[in-house]
């Protein structure tokens, strides 16, 4: 992978809304939108990636615990695909057939995620950290293209039956904290280098 710094010019922000994540927010940096879901966030960001051949890819965006001890913004440091289910022809939920890759540890330390194509209202099967919808595609383009991966989540909810209702309050309040946590650091740290 790339030991080139993360600066705005080889980096992507990729993103499925831009509630999460307003591109006023980080003047200078290449925001990609990719709508929600596994399949249009792997379109979106290949797509992307093909178009600007960053060395990163920065995923944020908003998730839901479950685990009731994990709030606010979080980095991610293992991805599975939550509901991947092929268990009938003798493969592990979660593990895609005839795959090498079945999850995606990424360096660091961090929670858990599981992504899935469903909105989580009760605890999913395969149980992780939290639970997002398009982090585990966004992981997969990242490996295939050689690009490191940044992967930050916000918790909007409890993956519970209120979680609707808690995503639609909380969907715009971790855009802050990213960039004041994320964002900003790596600012000063690409001026450092200069």
């Amino acid at each position: 992978m790339s030991n080139q710094p993360i600066t705005p010019g080889n980096t992507l922000i990729v993103v499925a809304l831009e509630d999460e994540l307003p591109e006023y927010m980080v003047p200078g940096w290449k925001v990609v939108y990719t709508g929600v879901g596994k399949v249009n966030a792997a379109i979106a960001a290949t797509e992307a990636v093909l178009e600007a051949r960053p060395a990163h890819l920065i995923n944020y965006g908003t998730a839901g615990t479950l685990n009731p001890e994990i709030t606010g913004l979080n980095r991610v440091s293992y991805i599975v695909q939550r509901d991947m289910d092929v268990r009938p022809l003798g493969f592990k939920l979660g593990h895609t057939p005839f795959d090498t890759i079945n999850h995606i540890d990424l360096s660091g330390t961090g929670v858990s995620l599981g992504t899935g194509d469903h909105f989580v209202t009760t605890p999913p099967e395969l149980i992780t950290d939290i639970v997002d919808m398009e982090a585990y595609a966004l992981a997969k383009v990242a490996k295939s293209f050689e690009c490191d991966l940044q992967c930050w989540k916000y918790i909007s909810d409890n993956a519970d039956d209120n979680a609707a209702d808690q995503w639609a309050e909380n969907v715009a309040k971790g855009a802050h904290a990213f960039v004041e946590q994320v964002i900003t650091p790596l600012k000063n740290e690409t001026y450092r280098s200069f």
